[in-house]
């Protein structure tokens, strides 16, 4: 792995620390004025995002659902130059629910970066687990955990 590789890498690394600090924004900047944000599932949390206001808005629900998440990154693997790097992670994702249940997950993400910013991000979580502690959250009265995914 060249020198550019490992920068991205640990910069992808720092980025999900962030978030796990709950420091959203730090990803959110990271994407171009242009980008495709794609989280797998029909449920609340599904859908594509294109905006930055939209990708803020949609990290804020995640905040709310499932506050406190970390993520424990296990693997980032990137190729390709500058203008055309891919980046795939395998990151586990642990949460104490807002209903006191315990939520653990595996997450893969495949990020395209063209000159330092990302734009376009596909996540494929294991739909099942997630959808069973939506369903339950939405149960205990937890509304926003059936609500419509947010796009834009």
């Amino acid at each position: 792995m060249g020198i550019y590789h490992r920068i991205v890498a640990r910069k992808v690394r720092g980025t999900f620390a962030q978030i796990s600090a709950g420091n959203t924004d730090a990803m959110v900047s990271g994407m171009a004025p242009s980008f495709s944000y794609r989280f797998y599932g029909d449920h609340a949390l599904g859908g594509e995002r294109h905006t930055h206001e939209a990708l803020r808005r949609w990290w804020d629900r995640c905040q709310r659902l499932l506050p406190g998440t970390t993520f424990d990154v296990q693997d980032v693997v990137v190729a390709g130059p500058r203008w055309n790097t891919r980046v795939a992670t395998a990151v586990t994702v642990h949460v104490t629910v807002v209903d006191g249940s315990a939520y653990e997950n595996v997450v893969h993400q495949f990020l395209r970066i063209r000159w330092g910013k990302i734009t376009e991000v596909r996540t494929l979580e294991d739909t099942a687990v997630l959808e069973r502690t939506l369903d339950r959250l939405a149960a205990a009265g937890y509304a926003e955990a059936h609500a419509e995914p947010i796009l834009g």
